[in-house]
């Protein structure tokens, strides 16, 4: 299969040279083959400081590496495949409204959105048009978390998530770092959370999250400076517990599954989860800010 030519929007986060690096350069260690990112819209957030402080680096680092800057998202037409990497998800709404046009897989990287209601249509619109659409935490995928499930787990009751929740000013709260452990919570128990409460305190936030069918789900939140993420789960055989590791990079084991989707557009993950992901942090969102009063996914 010959290499597929991958655009890229919105480079004004770290992951868009570790992609071209791991992508792109067949020397890398941990080189995942199958696409090459060859041109990129720069995008960028006025209303954000991580993008907006951090655009220009992150176009010159690609000019760098022989990526075609382009000057808006419909000059990115004609590719086989996009990433859109724009780090503020209040974009990627109106972002995808473009790359749609292009009827070619789309890999939305964290958050898919910043609120529910752009996430659902995002994913209404995907599949109006028959979009192939991915969307994950690479942590989804991190050596620990990927294989801490075994053959025999044929059922997990309950998931107790843990990870750094760093909250910004001009960042919706959760939907920065908080995405991270929720995303490992939904790896283990799959969709199906119905309502979210939250204890949030100085140093770390409480997320409760309960499925449909009576699974629950946790995540501690820190702001005390340890940067681990990890879980343990209760199964119909064992407790385990696993801390993500990053002896393979996450970027990379992320992409060994993103390529495929690529060059089939049969996602490994079931979009409805993803929305539920962004349902539950939106859920997080407003039960923090009513002081941890428990949130109804359906009354969102």
């Amino acid at each position: 299969m010959s290499e597929l030519k991958i655009g890229m929007i919105g480079l004004d986060t770290s992951h868009v040279t570790a992609f071209v690096d791991l992508l792109n350069d067949k020397s890398h260690e941990f080189h995942v083959p199958g696409c090459q990112v060859v041109k990129a819209f720069p995008g960028g957030s006025a209303k954000f400081s991580l993008s907006a402080n951090r655009v220009e680096g992150f176009t010159e680092e690609l000019k760098k590496r022989n990526v075609e800057i382009v000057d808006s998202i419909e000059a990115l037409a004609g590719l086989d495949a996009y990433f859109l990497e724009s780090v503020d998800g209040d974009q990627h709404l109106e972002q995808f409204k473009v790359l749609a046009q292009f009827g070619k897989p789309v890999f939305i990287d964290k958050p898919l959105a910043c609120n529910y209601a752009d996430a659902k249509a995002i994913v209404e619109i995907a599949k109006d048009k028959n979009i192939p659409l991915m969307s994950c935490s690479s942590i989804r995928y991190a050596l620990g978390i990927n294989d801490l499930k075994k053959e025999e787990d044929t059922e997990v009751f309950a998931c107790q998530a843990f990870g750094p929740m760093n909250l910004l000013d001009d960042y919706r709260d959760y939907f920065w770092y908080g995405i991270h452990s929720t995303e490992i919570v939904f790896a283990m128990l799959g969709k199906g959370c119905e309502s979210v409460q939250v204890i949030p305190t100085q140093h770390a936030d409480l997320l409760f999250g309960r499925w449909a069918d009576g699974r629950i789900g946790s995540i501690l939140g820190n702001r005390n400076g340890v940067w681990e993420f990890g879980c343990t789960i209760t199964t119909n055989t064992h407790q385990r517990q696993a801390v993500a590791s990053g002896a393979v990079p996450y970027y990379s084991m992320l992409l060994k599954e993103v390529v495929p989707f690529f060059q089939t557009g049969k996602s490994p993950l079931d979009i409805e989860e993803s929305l539920n992901i962004i349902a539950f942090l939106e859920a997080a969102s407003r039960s923090r800010a009513a002081n941890g009063a428990l949130v109804k996914i359906a009354d969102l």
